[in-house]
């Protein structure tokens, strides 16, 4: 089923391309200052969390898409996909702590957090909203 995108919808799309761009930017610069002249602390560590910045932004625009969108039916799907990438990120970080602390599998996660699993979730609610009742979620 096609639907008409949302001015709501519309604004979401274009803060999470500015926070996406932003982020992919801040990864390139803050990477390169850490090989080429990392700061001293305590300036390396608000160099460190920059990228993170974005990241927190496309959190505050999803949530503010919940807020902005006016038809509760598509509200009620962002809803049921946002606790769908919950649970699996709480699910699969929990599994990974308990294997973490009886030495199953190494320290560290390679890179792959709590915000890339939370949006591995986001895609997967989306993709159990459309199984459950025939429409997705979020883009």
């Amino acid at each position: 089923m096609s639907r008409k995108s949302s001015p709501a919808m519309r604004r979401y799309l274009k803060r999470v391309f500015g926070f996406m761009l932003a982020y992919v930017a801040l990864i390139f610069v803050v990477g390169w200052t850490f090989r080429h002249a990392a700061p001293a602390p305590p300036l390396a560590y608000l160099v460190a969390i920059l990228p993170a910045l974005p990241i927190i932004g496309v959190f505050w625009t999803i949530f503010r898409l919940l807020v902005e969108e006016t038809d509760e039916y598509m509200r009620m799907l962002f809803v049921r996909q946002s606790l769908f990438a919950t649970a699996f990120c709480l699910t699969v970080m929990t599994v990974w702590e308990f294997l973490q602390n009886y030495d199953v599998v190494p320290a560290g996660n390679g890179g792959f957090g709590a915000a890339f699993l939370w949006f591995m979730g986001l895609g997967f609610g989306a993709l159990w909203n459309r199984l459950t009742l025939g429409e997705g979620g979020c883009p």
